[in-house]
């Protein structure tokens, strides 16, 4: 339970946290929210509107396809750990800048290495650009598991489009849903010595 304390006095740190512009228009921090001690952890991009005015992440459209998606594969978001790259809104729903991405992302690391998560699933480009260190798009590297060094430890990434996708692309939740139904699968593998 360790952890779930220290993720605690993190999030009242990072609630006041003025490091980039974004401060000035937020109503909260969206820190994060889910089980402390997960094994699976999902990574988006920002907050929205809905998230901004109620502090959690995916809450809005997109976040009753993620709780859907959870569902199909026999878990909910206490089972599993869920944040963002960027903690604010950006006005109007606009893309994370550089700099914002830059000032923010030491939070999400931590939380990271606060949790310790077997595997991490980026929802999305930014968080899969973030996390793999690499400039590929979703397009490319949805649902091709690959380790990367994460908090001081090595984590198995798991690249999924993100489920605002699903909301405009009719082909899109059968995608999401193949992508997902292998992620209870994955943990397990983080943990193998290679052959």
């Amino acid at each position: 339970m360790a952890a779930g304390i220290e993720l605690e006095t993190y999030a009242a740190e990072t609630a006041a946290c003025t490091r980039c512009r974004l401060a000035e228009g937020r109503t909260q921090v969206v820190f994060g929210v889910g089980d402390p001690e997960a094994d699976l952890m999902f990574v988006g991009e920002a907050p929205g509107f809905h998230e901004d005015k109620q502090g959690f992440p995916f809450v809005g459209q997109a976040g009753k396809l993620l709780d859907q998606l959870l569902g199909g594969i026999g878990m909910s978001r206490e089972d599993v750990y869920i944040a963002n790259v960027i903690k604010c809104r950006p006005p109007g729903n606009r893309d994370p800048m550089p700099d914002e991405i830059e000032a923010c992302e030491s939070h999400l690391f931590k939380q990271v290495e606060l949790i310790q998560p077997k595997l991490v699933a980026t929802l999305g480009n930014f968080a899969t650009k973030l996390l793999s260190g690499k400039q590929l798009g979703i397009t490319r590297v949805h649902g091709q598991e690959q380790e990367v060094t994460l908090g001081g430890r090595s984590v198995l990434l798991y690249p999924i489009y993100h489920p605002a996708a699903a909301l405009y692309t009719p082909a899109m939740p059968r995608v999401l849903q193949d992508d997902f139904a292998r992620t209870p699968e994955l943990p397990g593998r983080a943990t193998e010595p290679a052959p």
